[in-house]
């Protein structure tokens, strides 16, 4: 049975109190779970797959790596933007199979200011990049976003979608 994670939801309190190791261990097991839900067969997954839903953004993944243990992820939207598509946000995610973990390598969005360019995040840097993805990779799910084999983007659409 899956334990729920133990930090408080009131949103104040999350952005403001002090997180621990502990909690961010927490986040990144649910960032995980929600992941696995998103993308069921991630372990066996290669390549870029699009997610489309009527009356939601198309989301995109793109796996970038797989090992025995880990895999590298790359997850956005793309929005239509004067000089070309714009990635908001744009995510990649080292995910832990064997620990069940998910952690955020970077986070690049335009809304919130969340990651200020510090090469080496703080905890409590680390627990609003991750509390970001676990209210995204929630809402994504919650759309019913899915991505599956017959998802896979294939041909001319095969253009990288690495961040910029």
């Amino acid at each position: 049975m899956r334990r729920r994670p133990h930090y408080p939801w009131n949103l104040k309190m999350l952005l403001s109190g002090k997180p621990t190791v502990g909690w961010l261990m927490d986040l990144c097991e649910e960032n995980y779970h929600y992941l696995t839900r998103l993308a069921p067969d991630m372990r066996n997954m290669r390549g870029r797959y699009l997610s489309r839903l009527d009356g939601a953004t198309d989301l995109y993944l793109e796996v970038l790596e797989q090992t025995p243990y880990t895999s590298l992820l790359h997850l956005t939207y793309y929005f239509a933007h004067e000089t070309g598509q714009l990635p908001d946000p744009d995510a990649t995610i080292r995910i832990y199979h064997d620990s069940r973990q998910a952690e955020v390598l970077s986070l690049k969005q335009h809304i919130l200011p969340l990651n200020r360019g510090v090469i080496h995040p703080t905890l409590e840097q680390k627990w609003r990049i991750s509390l970001f993805l676990s209210k995204w990779l929630a809402y994504s799910a919650r759309q019913g976003h899915c991505f599956l084999p017959r998802h896979a983007i294939a041909g001319l659409e095969q253009e990288s979608l690495l961040p910029v």
